[in-house]
């Protein structure tokens, strides 16, 4: 109970932390005269409130974090800042129940998005910029920046790194202490947004759709100002742009750091995952684009590769955007690009998937098996580059495999038990457990998942929380070895 009870104080401290965030719609709502500051302002007071009320309650037990305290304190931490964060849609959209609008905000904190919501134009310019904010803040990881800032109070934030940071990340230290790992990632981030940002103004973008729609690009989130997405612009140039910055997205953000630090592209040629992930972006939209070309989707290939470059990237790196119907495409090519989200994005990344490290980890263990098979005497250890891969690890990511599609198996079930046809359930599950976003059928880019039940709503919300989590954080919390002491 002790335990519990310290992680509500750091909860509550999280919570007070979060409701700073209330002030860019705010000052947004203050400057296009849009009538939503009290709202906002009300709801920051509840927020910071609340939290205040249970770090007041709590603020006796105090108490170092363990390793396993992490997990759960991850958990908590998604799914309770989501929920504070439908405040203001529920109170706005009159119309919008919680469930719907617990998914909107689960979808903006995990980068999923996916939406239910329509008329996305006419939405108020501060409404829209808190949907963006969510996919920006979630994209790095709410956690990380909870890390940066709450030791200042008094509170460790490693455990909560380790929880929540996939893959190398978690050994890979960039400076001596993790705060100051956190805040120069973020510095990264924040700086190749604003750069973002101006790109998109200069190719004709409004300052609004250019900060919203960098920060649904760098979170690779795939929210929209607009219910076309990308293709209300029908801008080649913003395209380009945002292709540019989703591939970079799609990267280990410690790469960048380092490059930056560096100031050297030397970074990127020794990383693992950089050079293939680049080469089977490249190849698939070269590829695609001949596929949709010779199957007489476009009249040319330059136009087959304009419109399969930039949403084959966006799916494949779990962003989201969509310029054009990829569902009306032949079906090879959706289901492609659906196949990219599961392992492209990298580690480090802000995209979801099982990784490029893991999908290289598998392919290496496979050639190793077959040459195994034909010389079973030989010691033949697993390498990534010159890394030999302990076989603690190989074994870990098998794990995590094994659960990841058991977990689409089971979440697909239900969806088809409960009435959605085959097709519309796999790729919602699979687009919402890769955060990815559209998916096809009924889900496709030309509609959203406004159209589902209240039971399919909450089975995508739990695909797209697993998945922003990588599956293993939550479920250890159902083993009863966590609970004891």
């Amino acid at each position: 109970m002790t335990r519990l009870l310290s992680l509500a104080r750091v909860f509550g401290l999280m919570l007070m932390v979060f409701s700073i965030t209330y002030l860019l719609p705010i000052l947004t709502s203050l400057l296009f005269g849009d009538g939503t500051a009290g709202l906002f302002v009300a709801d920051m007071c509840f927020t910071l409130g609340a939290g205040a009320l249970l770090w007041f309650a709590t603020r006796r037990f105090v108490r170092d974090l363990k390793a396993k305290d992490g997990f759960l304190l991850v958990v908590l931490a998604w799914t309770g800042m989501a929920a504070f964060a439908t405040i203001p849609l529920v109170s706005y959209l009159e119309s919008l129940s919680f469930t719907d609008a617990y998914f909107e905000t689960m979808s903006g904190l995990t980068t999923t998005g996916a939406t239910t919501l329509s008329g996305l134009d006419q939405l108020p310019p501060a409404i829209n910029l808190w949907r963006h904010e969510l996919n920006w803040l979630g994209g790095m990881g709410i956690i990380v920046l909870a890390v940066a800032i709450l030791p200042v109070l008094g509170v460790g934030g490693r455990q909560l790194f380790m929880a929540e940071t996939p893959g190398p990340m978690k050994d890979s230290k960039l400076t001596p202490r993790i705060t100051e790992t956190a805040k120069n990632l973020w510095l990264v981030y924040g700086t190749i947004t604003a750069l973002c940002i101006l790109a998109l103004k200069a190719a004709g973008m409004s300052w609004l759709d250019a900060v919203c729609h960098a920060f649904a690009t760098m979170g690779l989130g795939g929210f929209s100002t607009h219910d076309a997405s990308v293709g209300y612009f029908n801008s080649p140039a913003i395209e380009g742009i945002l292709i540019v910055f989703m591939l970079l997205a799609g990267m280990n953000f410690a790469t960048h750091f380092q490059a930056l630090r560096s100031k050297s592209l030397e970074p990127y040629r020794q990383d693992i995952e950089a050079m293939p992930y680049l080469v089977l972006m490249i190849g698939s939209c070269l590829g695609i684009a001949l596929y949709l070309w010779l199957q007489g989707t476009y009249a040319s290939y330059w136009s087959a590769l304009r419109h399969a470059s930039f949403n084959l990237v966006s799916i494949a790196t779990d962003c989201g955007f969509s310029s054009t119907d990829f569902n009306q495409w032949p079906i090879f090519a959706p289901l492609w690009m659906l196949f990219l989200s599961c392992i492209c994005s990298c580690t480090g990344s802000t995209g979801g998937g099982i990784k490029m490290m893991r999908t290289m980890i598998l392919v290496k263990q496979s050639e190793l098996q077959m040459f195994l098979l034909t010389h079973p005497t030989s010691v033949n250890p697993l390498k990534l580059g010159t890394l030999v891969v302990p076989s603690n690890i190989m074994l870990s990511v098998l794990g995590f495999i094994f659960v990841y599609f058991m977990s689409i198996v089971i979440l697909t079930l239900l969806l088809v038990m409960s009435g959605l046809d085959f097709v519309s359930a796999f790729s919602a599950i699979l687009a919402c457990i890769n955060n990815a976003g559209p998916g096809l059928g009924q889900v496709g880019p030309a509609t959203n998942y406004g159209s589902l039940t209240d039971f399919q709503v909450w089975t995508c919300t739990l695909a797209m929380f697993l998945g922003r989590i990588e599956v293993f954080t939550a479920l250890i919390l159902l083993t009863p070895a966590y609970w004891r002491k």
